[in-house]
């Protein structure tokens, strides 16, 4: 392209020449300068007009601020309104809790009085309206509380439980023999041997030679020896002065000192020591004095029916 300029009187003249890339250059530079300046006209328009109050541009403003606050206000209310919902599946959530904290709670032998249950709510819907921010921030934090106080609760019923296990788990209510057939019971009886009167102080069981001897409860061995009565004798420790003692074994599987768990094998069914055939002579003493094993092992029998009926009437 070619530029002529001239004066006013045509006495001089200039030529100039401009490629097809600078023209083109040119044009960009002038349209981006013209946008630069436009869009500073208009800001500045723009931001003196909404200072000022002017009429047209005080009109525009309201409405894209009324439109923003719009759109954020219907977007935490409809997020308030999630939350809410969420909030109500927790608290229908919690009660389940409780009501099955009490239930636990009265297995664990915590009275009912002590659960601080939250008071019933309830009644029919009159009028509902949306929740506010600091109503669902206070419902928040008393079922923050309630749920603190559902933890330390559960953690002494937790507790409650786990000693009654450990205290039945001690308390020897496992049959000694499997499928052992009691022979001579607790009481007075004629000695086998001598033909007199006299006290048998456990439970006989007719058994097989080998067959397994179990540990009726959890506890320490404190005896393994030859006795000249009892033959090869094993006595079990379980606390509170309580012993379980195994005679007649034809062979001993634990030693004096050892850890012994309920049903754990002990020893082998044998006759060794007074006896007149093979069978496992079983003790309950307790602060040494001998005790009915019958009602130990009856008691253990009945624990899984008394679970079985509890478990029902819970469903119920």
């Amino acid at each position: 392209m070619h530029l002529i300029i001239t004066d006013a009187w045509m006495a001089k003249s200039r030529a100039l020449h401009i490629s097809g890339i600078r023209l083109i250059g040119a044009c960009l530079v002038l349209s981006f300068l013209l946008v630069l300046m436009s869009a500073g006209i208009y800001h500045w328009v723009f931001l003196k007009g909404a200072r000022e109050g002017w009429p047209i541009v005080g009109s525009l403003v309201r409405l894209v601020v009324k439109d923003e606050f719009e759109q954020r206000d219907r977007f935490m209310r409809e997020n308030l309104d999630a939350m809410a919902r969420k909030l109500g599946e927790m608290q229908a959530k919690l009660i389940q809790l409780e009501a099955l904290g009490e239930r636990v709670s009265g297995l664990a032998g915590v009275s009912p009085s002590e659960l601080k249950l939250a008071p019933g709510r309830g009644g029919a819907l009159v009028s509902g309206r949306p929740l506010t921010m600091q109503e669902l921030q206070a419902t928040l934090d008393e079922l923050n509380q309630l749920t603190e106080q559902r933890t330390d609760l559960m953690t002494v019923v937790e507790s409650q439980l786990f000693d009654q296990k450990i205290r039945k788990m001690m308390v020897p209510t496992q049959q000694p023999v499997l499928d052992g057939n009691v022979g001579s019971s607790f009481g007075w009886r004629i000695d086998p041997i001598n033909g007199r009167s006299a006290l048998h102080t456990g439970l006989d069981f007719q058994a097989d030679p080998g067959t397994p001897i179990l540990a009726a409860a959890g506890g320490v061995v404190v005896t393994q020896e030859y006795h000249a009565a009892y033959g090869n004798m094993v006595e079990v420790d379980h606390g509170n002065d309580l012993i379980t003692r195994y005679a007649h074994a034809s062979k001993v599987w634990v030693k004096k000192g050892d850890l012994v768990k309920r049903g754990q094998k002990l020893a082998e069914v044998g006759t060794t020591g007074r006896s007149t055939g093979p069978h496992l002579h079983f003790e309950v003493l307790v602060q040494g004095i001998p005790q009915d094993p019958q009602k130990f092992l009856q008691a253990g029998q009945n624990l899984p029916r008394a679970a079985a009926a509890m478990a029902t009437a819970t469903r119920r």
